[in-house]
């Protein structure tokens, strides 16, 4: 298989595609895109990107199958696995709740990725939200606290283990943090579940080692 992400550093859906492809097990090329470089509108009319529209990620297994958007790369991935890797809750009712949040997390809380895009490098001071983000955050403190209660158990993620819906937040953590976002306790032990994950923490490591700049993603972020 091969997996074509943006930068480590600023891209959230390529977050969520590479943490999928590295829990289902099994071995894949990662190729990395820089975004918004000289050559970005001309690579991303190229074959490898034309079934996404020149998104990323896009997974390619062999010459056949061509799978875009994150949430279908989890579950593709999850029936190329027979189901064994443990992308969605075993028991019935957590999975459903698990699959909303996941597809709520893919539609929504556009105010939060417009005025807080992912920078992986950065942590910048706590400034006021604006009434739209603040109610993104309040939705997500929502259901992660409700996740948490009814199916957390003695784990340390949304759903007691790892998950298609810890992958799919994932992003959210490094915004909540990069902006200084004040949390209760609850949110806070559980981003720090996250973001110590051993394949969060390569991600990190390759963001960190990265030399590309997006002037659009640096600076001081909106009052």
């Amino acid at each position: 298989m091969k997996l074509f992400i943006g930068n480590k550093a600023y891209s959230s859906w390529s977050l969520r595609g590479w943490l999928a492809a590295k829990h289902s097990g099994l071995p894949f090329e990662e190729i990395t895109v820089p975004l918004y470089d000289e050559e970005w509108n001309q690579r991303r009319e190229g074959d490898e990107f034309a079934p996404s529209g020149g998104k990323v990620p896009i997974l390619w297994d062999g010459d056949d199958i061509v799978v875009w958007d994150s949430l279908a790369i989890i579950d593709y991935l999850n029936e190329k696995t027979g189901g064994t890797k443990g992308y969605w809750p075993d028991n019935m009712a957590a999975r459903a709740m698990a699959r909303s949040m996941a597809a709520e997390m893919h539609s929504s809380f556009a105010a939060l990725r417009r005025n807080h895009s992912m920078n992986i490098r950065r942590i910048y001071p706590a400034a006021p939200l604006l009434p739209e983000v603040q109610a993104d955050v309040v939705r997500i403190l929502q259901i992660w606290a409700e996740a948490r209660a009814r199916f957390g158990g003695e784990g340390d993620y949304l759903f007691g283990d790892w998950s298609a819906a810890d992958m799919m937040f994932a992003p959210v953590v490094t915004r909540f943090i990069t902006y200084s976002i004040p949390l209760p306790p609850f949110a806070l032990a559980y981003m720090q579940a996250v973001i110590s994950h051993t394949c969060m923490q390569e991600w990190i490591g390759g963001a960190q080692a990265e030399d590309w700049i997006i002037e659009k993603f640096e600076g001081t972020p909106p009052a």
